[in-house]
């Protein structure tokens, strides 16, 4: 899969800061997640409150930055990590959805391959409130405004 292309331009769900899906030792370093989808498939989920094949989520990261003049408490979105993205689609992989890294080794990648099912879609099976997706994290989605 090829990068999208105007993904800052959908429509943007949520964030969070220093989530962490992996059990054991937590990092020291946060991050900051936008999460965005296409409009269509967000259309369609505020309506029917399912998500439509070929729905893409992108969720861009950030380091954690505290330290800029003038502020002087508080926190913001320093260097970009990179995006990962989900995609809902039945005919290309047998789980449904497909998880995608679009970064290795603090560099960005143009296109990257799916991740085996056990790296992302068994822990968004179990964990995710609505169709393998962690709605519960981003307002626009859990709350269908």
């Amino acid at each position: 899969m090829k990068i999208p292309q105007g993904y800052r331009d959908w429509v943007f769900v949520g964030s969070n800061l220093g989530i962490g899906y992996s059990e054991g030792k937590p990092t020291d370093a946060k991050q900051f997640k936008n999460i965005y989808i296409t409009p269509e498939a967000f259309r369609a989920y505020k309506a029917t409150g399912k998500f439509p094949d070929k729905t893409m989520l992108v969720m861009e990261i950030y380091e954690e930055a505290t330290k800029a003049e003038p502020a002087k408490t508080g926190s913001f979105e320093g260097k970009y990590v990179g995006i990962e993205v989900a995609v809902k689609d039945r005919r290309a992989v047998d789980e449904v959805w497909a998880y995608y890294t679009f970064f290795s080794n603090g560099k960005p990648l143009a296109q990257a391959k799916a991740f085996p099912k056990a790296a992302c879609h068994d822990c968004h099976a179990k964990h995710g409130s609505v169709d393998n997706t962690f709605v519960q994290f981003y307002p626009r989605l859990r709350d269908r405004d």
